[in-house]
């Protein structure tokens, strides 16, 4: 359901599809309608997609557990029980697990200090750490982003998103949490330089996807945030935990849970576009081992309708820089 009226948009040219076998990745869903549940539910939910790469055979890898910390607002972030959950599971399987991300606005420790994560990865022995250190990824679309070492060392990353609507992209979800791998202000640049094309930026985000590590998807949808994101949206119980050992299968499947169709999420267009062999256009025929997607459908989630593609403008860019800086001194 669209908050606003949007127009018409024109997308490039579609390519063809990945050739090779059908891809049936597995797209757990379960009802999490409170938050007291989760270290209880979100076990059964890997579980559920563990017997699949990138999730098989965890032991001695190293993995980075990408959190959604955005800025220190709560409904903005990833849940600390989600994260501290997924963390005690990939531990759990002999994993040597990271946790870390690098926001746009202000510094991943002071983020997660504000929101309660620091304290509820303190039992595990873990601390959110700063996805820095970057290195220039060369991307097929032509263009260089600096993604961070951590990020491109790491053997697994499981993009732990909040569900969320986004002024820019429409949705924000597990493959959009993704971009998080580049380093701190670099990426309210390329906002700036390349947001105002939504459409090649998409095709940049979907181009990062295929050039990092293996990713595995979490979706953290007990309260999502809906109207406009990613920070200053209303909540919306969904109730709804996700995970998949594709990102790409997952967000679509919750494109269809929150009745927003894949051609109007511009992300999930690009990934289409480009053939890639887990979206449903091109093959896909994904397997749902607990709940169909039609069991937790939902009609009353509101994304934008018009994108806001200039919302990083230069000024808050360098309110960005400014505030960055601050958040880092009391640090």
């Amino acid at each position: 359901m669209y908050a606003d009226e949007a127009p018409s948009s024109v997308l490039p040219p579609a390519t063809p599809p990945v050739s090779g076998s059908c891809r049936c990745p597995a797209v757990a869903l379960v009802r999490c309608p409170h938050g007291g549940e989760t270290p209880k539910v979100l076990p059964e939910l890997l579980d559920a997609c563990a017997e699949e790469a990138p999730l098989r055979g965890l032991y001695g890898k190293h993995v980075l557990l990408k959190p959604n910390l955005v800025t220190a607002r709560p409904l903005a972030c990833t849940s600390p029980a989600v994260v501290a959950s997924a963390c005690r599971w990939l531990l759990d399987q002999g994993a040597h697990v990271r946790v870390a991300d690098s926001p746009g606005f202000g510094t991943a420790s002071a983020v997660a200090r504000k929101i309660g994560l620091s304290d509820a990865l303190a039992p595990l022995g873990l601390r959110v750490e700063a996805l820095d250190a970057p290195q220039r990824l060369a991307l097929d679309t032509g263009v260089h982003f600096p993604v961070s070492r951590l990020a491109l060392e790491s053997d697994l990353i499981l993009s732990a998103a909040r569900v969320k609507a986004h002024s820019q992209m429409r949705l924000t979800l597990s493959v959009k949490n993704l971009f998080g791998c580049v380093s701190g202000l670099r990426k309210a640049v390329i906002h700036t330089a390349q947001g105002q094309d939504p459409d090649f930026f998409a095709a940049c985000l979907a181009a990062l996807q295929s050039a990092l590590p293996p990713a595995a998807g979490l979706l953290d949808g007990i309260i999502a945030m809906h109207g406009t994101g990613p920070s200053n949206g209303a909540p919306f119980p969904l109730g709804l935990l996700a995970a998949s050992s594709s990102c790409v299968a997952l967000d679509e499947a919750l494109c269809t849970i929150l009745g927003c169709p894949t051609e109007d999420v511009p992300l999930a267009a690009a990934l289409m576009r480009r053939g890639h062999a887990d979206c449903l256009a091109n093959g896909c025929r994904p397997r749902y081992p607990l709940l169909q997607p039609a069991e937790c459908a939902v009609e009353d989630f509101r994304v934008p309708a018009h994108l806001l593609h200039t919302s990083f403008r230069p000024w808050r860019l360098l309110k960005s820089c400014l505030r960055r800086f601050w958040l880092s001194f009391k640090s």
